[in-house]
């Protein structure tokens, strides 16, 4: 049903690859269990030459490495104990990536609800970077980890409406990346965050 993503999709130009994800799926099959969420909101990350990058200015860490490495792999990093994925994305030793910060749950909706531990709405389940980790199991393990394969894949899909843009969010330090329109997502889905 669900069919990856090949490998030229993952090399399309990163502001190209952060609208082409939107309306896919992203899945992780855990424990004989399927979550699955449609992608309804990226961000691209172009370093060297986005200050709001991790790589900005070529910045090469343990961290930051995987982002040289080929196209398709999971970039995943911390942020105030939330973690966030990341598609690598650019030629081999240009580090840029494209962040997934919304889904729509579509399969293994009841275990994301019991993962993230809280009564709230809906839409609340995993309409923000961290949110949807939590929510589709995703950890810090996954770091290098190929898009292409089973467990945790991308797969085809299409956006259900138009895809907007606008800047990105918590960058405001940045200088002129913070304005970049950088930020796509499908406009009036209630999951974007």
């Amino acid at each position: 049903m669900y069919k990856p993503l090949d490998d030229e999709m993952f090399k399309l130009p990163t502001l190209e690859l952060a609208k082409k994800l939107i309306g896919c799926y992203l899945v992780h099959e855990i424990d004989g269990v399927r979550l699955v969420g449609r992608i309804v909101e990226t961000e691209a990350y172009q370093g060297p030459e986005d200050k709001a990058a991790h790589s900005y200015n070529l910045r090469r860490t343990k961290r930051t490495e995987v982002m040289y490495h080929e196209p398709g792999l999971v970039y995943t990093y911390q942020m105030h104990t939330h973690t966030l994925i990341n598609v690598v994305s650019g030629p081999v030793d240009v580090p840029h990536a494209v962040l997934i910060r919304a889904i729509e749950p579509v399969e293994g909706v009841e275990r994301m609800r019991k993962n993230r531990g809280k009564k709230f709405r809906d839409k609340d389940l995993t309409n923000g970077p961290g949110k949807l980790t939590k929510a589709m199991e995703i950890t810090m393990d996954y770091y290098g980890h190929d898009l292409r394969k089973k467990p945790l894949y991308i797969a085809e899909g299409k956006p259900e409406g138009e895809i907007a843009s606008s800047t990105r969010i918590g960058i405001q330090n940045s200088g002129e990346a913070a304005h970049y329109p950088w930020r796509f997502f499908e406009k009036g889905n209630v999951f974007v965050s």
